[in-house]
């Protein structure tokens, strides 16, 4: 058998197991997982896989069998910084459901793998914006999106950068607060993508084995959706990501934590903009903007 058709056997199989984890049933986001070759987007093997927090294992030689598993792979392992677990990846796309046709923004997108796929999921008529901030991960992922006709590749700040109005923005590292542009940037319809965590999220990851209750409640994505004005929220899960830059203030961190003591999130079920509500039904006030529990 040629290597290539061994290897695509290996990404079918690899789809299959990591939608199982995720207990996604979605063929589409299945043939994404299968289609795109993730040992393009990790660099020269052998790759770093991370074993625990901090901790990190090479693969016994450049073999791309060994990263289809459900495992983060560091791209700078030096500075943590990893390409994603699949699996929380493909419960992600499952929320925010990218159709074809659609436009989507990738914030902090990190070498491209998961763009790669959301441009399989946008399709031919749709496309993908990537935002990267770290100078040396956004010329790797221009080199490694290059032929993705779909997809632009953006150096800088996708907090404050212009874009096209988006039917999804996916963001993929820890915020203190919902940037205005993304909020403003949304089609009716649009779904962002919003992972709120505080500054104890990582350092507690690290110690999620002798307290695992206290390590998971300190970040969480949520889903906001436009609907004209209105703005609906859902928790959907806990998380653990890198801090985003330029997307944390101090004061937003401080109520953000408050609120993740208390718990409550998982009764959210609005994003209100510009108007007081009453603290009574506020799980999160920031400024200008609160989740509410009706």
């Amino acid at each position: 058998m040629e290597r290539e058709a061994e290897l695509a056997i290996v990404r079918r199989a690899y789809a299959k197991q990591i939608l199982a984890e995720a207990r996604v049933q979605d063929p589409r986001i299945r043939a994404a997982f299968a289609h795109v070759p993730r040992e393009d987007f990790l660099g020269p093997g052998p790759w770093q896989i991370m074993r625990a927090p901090g901790v990190y294992t090479p693969t016994p030689e450049a073999d791309p069998v060994y990263v289809y598993t459900n495992q983060l792979v560091g791209i700078l392992p030096d500075r943590a910084i990893n390409n994603g677990q699949p699996s929380l990846h493909a419960m992600l796309l499952a929320a925010v459901g990218i159709s074809e046709g659609e436009h989507v923004v990738h914030v902090g997108s990190g070498t491209g793998y998961y763009t790669a796929i959301m441009s399989d999921l946008a399709g031919s008529k749709g496309r993908v914006t990537a935002i990267e901030c770290d100078p040396e991960l956004a010329l790797r992922a221009r080199q490694n999106l290059s032929t993705f006709r779909n997809v632009r590749v953006i150096h800088g700040n996708g907090a404050a950068g212009s874009f096209d109005a988006a039917d999804v923005i996916y963001v993929n590292a820890g915020v203190t607060h919902p940037a205005e542009a993304w909020l403003d940037g949304l089609t009716d319809g649009g779904r962002l993508l919003l992972p709120l965590t505080t500054d104890e999220n990582i350092p507690s990851m690290k110690r999620i084995a002798s307290a695992p209750a206290m390590a998971m409640r300190t970040g969480a994505y949520f889903r906001i959706r436009r609907r004209g004005t209105t703005f609906e929220a859902r928790w959907l899960l806990p998380v653990a990501l890198i801090p985003a830059e330029g997307v944390r203030q101090k004061r937003a961190e401080a109520a953000l934590a408050a609120a993740f003591a208390v718990e409550g999130g998982q009764s959210v079920t609005r994003l209100v903009r510009g108007e007081t509500v009453p603290q009574e039904k506020c799980w999160l006030r920031g400024e200008g903007w609160s989740l509410v529990g009706d």
